[in-house]
C-alpha cells in the first residue's frame, strides 16, 4: 500500500522532474501567480490547462467541472462517495509550465473560493527540491463547512532552501465534496523596516546572561513549566543520600513574575523519575528513587512503581494508580491522544526495565500489562522517544549512561504494529550518553538534530558531533551535521580553549520563538570538568552561531528551557564531588535587544480543537506565528519539546492562525503562542489549550501523511521472548561507590589524560575538590588507599615509592 500511495499522491512526478530541472525558474511577479486561476482554459484530457488529478488511497471518487461556479463559467469540484483511506485533489500540475516559481526565504499569500459539504477538506502544498524533485510539504488550512460560496486565505511559511516552485490544491479525506474556484497566489513584499538595536552592541549580537539574585532553594534536576507561567522543580533527595535517609523530599515552584519561590511537600523520592504535562496541564511524574546503591558497590539505583500527578492550580501531588514495573530514569512521550507511553529504566531490584507502560487519558490511570503492547527490550535509561507524525516514536539515540541501545543505536518504533526498524547513520552511538536531540522547528518538517555526548563508562573525553535525520523522507537516515562549536573547558585549573575533537556531554538544547535552537551548558567528562560555551543553530542554514556563554557551570543535572516571556532559564550542575550550583542564569537572546516587540492584543478563545481557525489581533505586522509546547526537561531529554507552526491569514491587524488537524504533529494540552515578526521579534507568549475530541474520534489524522518513512529498509525486529528485565550492573551511572559518601562520584574510569597510577588519579581527585574520602568497605578497586587505612588518596597512599 505504501509505494501505491507514493505512485498515487505524485502523479507523473518522475516525468516532470526532468524537465523542471532542464528549466530556468523566472523571477515571481506581484501578479496573481496561478495560472489558469478559474478552470476556464480547458486541457488537453479530462481536466483544464495546469491542474492535474492527485490523490492516494482506497476511495471512490470524482473530478468534475462545474457550471456552478463562484465567477466565470467553470470550477472544480472534487468528490469522495465512499472513503477507507487517503485522499483526493485537484493540484496544480507539477510541470516547469504551470506550477508557480518561488523563492526560498520567501512567504506567499494563497487564496480560493470554496464550497464544502465534508469537514474533511485542507489546503495542502507540495514542493519541488532542485535536488530530490517533487516532495510533500505541508498542509496549511482545514476548510470549514460551507454551503455558499466562501473565500479562504492563508500564508505560506517561509519557502525551504533548495526550492524553485510549489504547486498546491484542496485535499479531500472525508466523504463529501469541495468546489473551488478563483484560486490566488502573490508573495508577501519584504519586510520595510529594519530591525533597531537596542542594546549594547554585543548584546544585540550575542544576547545576554544574568546570574539571578536568589538561589534556587532545592537541589532540582527536573524542570516543567507550567501553563500558569511558573516552573515545577523537582528535586526529590537531590541526589543526596542523607536528605533520602531523613524521608526530605522536595519541589519548589518559581513564579518568574516576581522570582520567588514556593517549596513544596513531596511525597516521595522523584530523584531521576519521568514526567510530561497532561492534556489539561497538570503533571505526571512517574516512578523515581526507591533506594541508593549500596557502599559495598553490589546493589545499584532502584526504581519505585508509585506516580503522582502534580496540580498547578492547587500546587499539590495525588498519587495515581502503581506502574506494572519500577522505572528508575524512564522515558515519557504524551502521544496523539493524550496517553502517555514510556520505556526503560531501572526496576526495584536494579535491573534494566524491558516493560512499556502506558497511562490512559480516558481512564486517567496506567494500563495493567496485559493491554499494553510488549517488545521485552530494554531501551536504556531516559530514551529519546520522539512522537512522528503518523503516531510512530523515533527512537534519536540519546539516552543516559553508557552504551547505545544494539544495532544502529537508533530506530523507530511502530507500537501498533509493534515492531521496532533501526535507522542508520548516528556517528559513534556508543558516546552519546547525555546528548540532546529535539525535533527541529517547525514540527511539520519532520527533522531531528542531535547534538554531542560522551560516555559515562569508558569516561572519553565528549564529542562535537551533531546528525540530522529528516523523517519525511522514505528511508530515512541520519547525516552529519556541523560540529558543536567549541568553548573554553575547566581542567581543574580554570577555563582554556577547547582544543582537538572536544567536545561536550549533559548538552541543554532549547526550542527558540524566531524557529531557532539554543544549545547550551555541558561537560568534557563524567561529571567533571565544565565546558563554557553556547550558540543558536539556524535550521535552515544549518549552521551555528557562537553567543553570549552562560557564566555558570551546566554539567550533571542541569536543565534549560524556555520562558513564556523568550528568555532562556538554566539550573543546576552536580559535580562528581557531590557539591551542587544553586545559581540560576536567565538568558536573553539577540531578538530581546532588536526594538519593540510585537503584541497579541486579543486572543478570542484560549481553547483550540485541531482544524481551527483561531483570530488573534496584534499592534503590528507578524511574519509568523506557532506554538511551543512546554518544557519538561532532565538530563539533557525532553522527547515532547515542539514547535508547531500556525500558516497565517493576514487582514490588517487581524491574523486568522490556522491549526493542525493532525494531533500526532501536536499532541493535546496547553502551548506557548507566540507571533514573531519580520526580524524574528517574538511577543510575550499568550497561553492556549489545544484538544479537541471531536477531531481526535471523527478525523483520521493519517489523511495528512504523505510519503513519511514508509520504506525503511534497516532491520525489523519484532517483540522478542517475554523475560522479566535485563541485567544492569550496579555502576551503571559510572560511579565506583567504595569511596566517599552516596552523592559522590568518583568515576569507574578515569579520563584517558589520567594515568593508571595513584598518585595521578588522587591527584585528579584533589582538583576537582572531592575532599576527604573514606573506602567504604574492605574493598579498593581503584588502588586508592595503598596502605589501607581507610582513607582514600592519604598522605601515605601518594607518598614516595606509592603508584
Amino acid at each position: 500500500m505504501n509505494k501505491y500511495r507514493r505512485r498515487t499522491a505524485l502523479v507523473g512526478v518522475g516525468a516532470l522532474t526532468a524537465g523542471l530541472l532542464l528549466t530556468a525558474p523566472q523571477s515571481a511577479s506581484a501578479a496573481n501567480l496561478i495560472k489558469n486561476p478559474g478552470f476556464e482554459t480547458a486541457g488537453t484530457g479530462d481536466m483544464p490547462y495546469c491542474w492535474e488529478k492527485s490523490g492516494w488511497g482506497d476511495n471512490d471518487f470524482t473530478f468534475t467541472t462545474t457550471a456552478d461556479a463562484h465567477s466565470g463559467a467553470k470550477a472544480m469540484k472534487v468528490e469522495l462517495t465512499r472513503r477507507v483511506e487517503g485522499d483526493r485533489k485537484a493540484l496544480i500540475t507539477e510541470s516547469a509550465d504551470c506550477a508557480p516559481v518561488v523563492t526560498p526565504g520567501k512567504q506567499y499569500d494563497l487564496g480560493l473560493w470554496y464550497k464544502t459539504t465534508t469537514p474533511d477538506a485542507a489546503i495542502t502544498l507540495f514542493r519541488h527540491d532542485t535536488t530530490a524533485g517533487w516532495q510533500y510539504w505541508t498542509d496549511l488550512k482545514t476548510l470549514d463547512l460551507a454551503g455558499d460560496w466562501t473565500e479562504a486565505t492563508v500564508r505560506t511559511p517561509e519557502v525551504p532552501a533548495g526550492t524553485d516552485r510549489i504547486s498546491w490544491g484542496v485535499s479531500v479525506y472525508g466523504t463529501g465534496s469541495a468546489t473551488t474556484d478563483d484560486y490566488t497566489m502573490d508573495q508577501v513584499p519584504d519586510p520595510v523596516l529594519p530591525p533597531r538595536c537596542t542594546g549594547t552592541a554585543e548584546q544585540c549580537a550575542n544576547g545576554k546572561w544574568d546570574v539571578l539574585p536568589t538561589q534556587n532553594p532545592v537541589r532540582s534536576m527536573h524542570s516543567v513549566v507550567l501553563h500558569n507561567g511558573k516552573v515545577l522543580l523537582i528535586a526529590g533527595s537531590g541526589n543526596d543520600e542523607s536528605m533520602f535517609e531523613a524521608g526530605t523530599f522536595t519541589s519548589a515552584v518559581y513564579d518568574p513574575a516576581d522570582g520567588s519561590y514556593k517549596v513544596i511537600p513531596t511525597p516521595k523520592d522523584m530523584f531521576c523519575a519521568g514526567h510530561v504535562q497532561l492534556q489539561d496541564g497538570r503533571v505526571l511524574v512517574m516512578s523515581g528513587n526507591k533506594g541508593y546503591p549500596s557502599a559495598d558497590g553490589r546493589i545499584g539505583y532502584q526504581g519505585y512503581k508509585d506516580s503522582y500527578v502534580f496540580d498547578p492550580e492547587t500546587e499539590t501531588y495525588t498519587r495515581t494508580n502503581d506502574m506494572n514495573d519500577g522505572h528508575w530514569y524512564p522515558s515519557a512521550t504524551i502521544l496523539g491522544n493524550g496517553d502517555v507511553i514510556s520505556f526503560g529504566g531501572l526496576r526495584e531490584d536494579s535491573t534494566g526495565s524491558v516493560t512499556a507502560e502506558l497511562f490512559s487519558q480516558a481512564e486517567q490511570q496506567w494500563q495493567p500489562l496485559w493491554k499494553v503492547n510488549q517488545t521485552w527490550s530494554y531501551w536504556g535509561l531516559y530514551p529519546s522517544m520522539i512522537l512522528m507524525q503518523d503516531g510512530r516514536l523515533f527512537y534519536s539515540g540519546s539516552h543516559v549512561f553508557g552504551n547505545n541501545i544494539p544495532g544502529t543505536g537508533s530506530a523507530i518504533y511502530d507500537y501498533a504494529a509493534n515492531t521496532t526498524t533501526q535507522v542508520p547513520g548516528l556517528r559513534n552511538k556508543d558516546e552519546r550518553d547525555q546528548s540532546a536531540s529535539v525535533l527541529l522547528p517547525p514540527a511539520q518538517d519532520q527533522k531531528v538534530l542531535t547534538l554531542g555526548g560522551g560516555n559515562i563508562d569508558s569516561n572519553p573525553e565528549a564529542n562535537r558531533l551533531t546528525d540530522i535525520i529528516d523523517l519525511k523522507q522514505p528511508n530515512p537516515s541520519y547525516v552529519a551535521g556541523p560540529p558543536i562549536p567549541q568553548g573554553t573547558v575547566d581542567l581543574g585549573n580554570g577555563p582554556v580553549p577547547q582544543t582537538g575533537n572536544q567536545g561536550k556531554m549533559y548538552v541543554s538544547a532549547v526550542l527558540l520563538p524566531d524557529g531557532k535552537v539554543l544549545e547550551t551548558g555541558g561537560a568534557l567528562h563524567n561529571r567533571a570538568n565544565p565546558v563554557y560555551e553556547t550558540s543558536i543553530f539556524d535550521p535552515e542554514s544549518e549552521t551555528f552561531d557562537p553567543v553570549a556563554v552562560d557564566p555558570e557551570a551546566r554539567g550533571y543535572h542541569s536543565s534549560a528551557f524556555l520562558l513564556p516571556d523568550g528568555r532562556v532559564m538554566t539550573t543546576g550542575d552536580n559535580p562528581g564531588n557531590g557539591s551542587w550550583n544553586h545559581d540560576v542564569s536567565v538568558y536573553s537572546p539577540p531578538y530581546l535587544f532588536k526594538g519593540p516587540r510585537p503584541t497579541i492584543t486579543s486572543l478570542i478563545d484560549t481553547e483550540w480543537n485541531y482544524g481551527d481557525t483561531q483570530r488573534i489581533t496584534v499592534d503590528r505586522p507578524i511574519a509568523k506565528a506557532e506554538l511551543i509546547r512546554p518544557a519538561a526537561v532532565t538530563h539533557s531529554s525532553d522527547p515532547n519539546q515542539r514547535f508547531v507552526d500556525l500558516p497565517l491569514s493576514v487582514d490588517g491587524n487581524n491574523v486568522d492562525l490556522n491549526v493542525t488537524s493532525n494531533p500526532n504533529l501536536a499532541p493535546p494540552g496547553w502551548y506557548m503562542l507566540f507571533a514573531v515578526d519580520a526580524n524574528g521579534v517574538p511577543s510575550v507568549a499568550k497561553w492556549v489549550h489545544l484538544q479537541g475530541p471531536q477531531a481526535l474520534k471523527a478525523t483520521d489524522a493519517s489523511a495528512h501523511v504523505h510519503d513519511f518513512a514508509d520504506e525503511p529498509t534497516g532491520k525489523v525486529v519484532k517483540p522478542g521472548k517475554k523475560r522479566a528485565s535485563q541485567k544492569v550492573s550496579p555502576t551503571i551511572s559510572g560511579c565506583d561507590r567504595h569511596y566517599g559518601s552516596i552523592n559522590v562520584c568518583v568515576p569507574t574510569d578515569f579520563p584517558a589524560e589520567v594515568k593508571n597510577t595513584t598518585a595521578a588519579r588522587c591527584e585528579w581527585l584533589k582538583a576537582n575538590d572531592y575532599g576527604r574520602l573514606k573506602v567504604n568497605g574492605r574493598d579498593d578497586p581503584l588502588g586508592l588507599d595503598r596502605n589501607g587505612d581507610g582513607i582514600a588518596c592519604g598522605k601515605g597512599d601518594v607518598g614516595k615509592g606509592q603508584r
